[in-house]
């Protein structure tokens, strides 16, 4: 296909065909980046809800829709691990300020035994998260700009905090 024939190709593309012909590719990128299979499934999400809002601005002259996917995955998954880094910076200097105040009461002391050992066996990342949106009652959107993340990946990292603390329980439980 010549360039002006792909142009004249990338132009009659709506956003659906080309997020379902380049959704595997893009997922598999992302997936290299991160190493993760369920961040980039997070990233993947977060890209093509992005791609989605900035598919009008798409020129098919400068580049195809896969390289420009990419791109969008390339500047997420970047964002992502510069977030990454500073929650870990974050959980570090909040784990040394626990270690500090040990006299003081723990996060989730005062509630059922089980509840408390449950909430302990979490990240700190899954607990802040919990907390935000559960003990905060925060929304998704608020809680998402505090956490330096989409909402998207709020809710997801909120869903999997839950199902975590809920093996959790039922581990304690049985």
């Amino acid at each position: 296909m010549t360039h002006g024939g792909a142009a004249a190709y990338y132009r009659q593309m709506t956003f659906a065909a080309a997020a379902e012909q380049h959704l595997d590719e893009v997922y598999a990128y992302l997936a290299y980046l991160t190493g993760d299979r369920s961040v980039a499934e997070d990233l993947a999400a977060e890209t093509f809800e992005k791609a989605f809002r900035l598919w009008p601005r798409f020129d098919p002259a400068r580049g195809s829709a896969r390289v420009w996917l990419c791109q969008i995955a390339r500047t997420t998954a970047l964002d992502w691990l510069r977030a990454e880094r500073r929650r870990r910076a974050r959980e570090n200097v909040y784990a040394l300020h626990e270690i500090a105040t040990a006299d003081e009461p723990a996060f989730g002391e005062g509630l059922p035994p089980g509840l408390e050992r449950a909430l302990a066996a979490l990240s700190p990342g899954e607990r802040e998260v919990i907390a935000l949106r559960v003990l905060l009652e925060l929304e998704g959107r608020t809680a998402a700009r505090v956490l330096g993340i989409s909402e998207t990946a709020c809710s997801t990292r909120l869903s999997r905090a839950l199902a975590r603390l809920e093996r959790e329980v039922a581990e304690d439980v049985a």
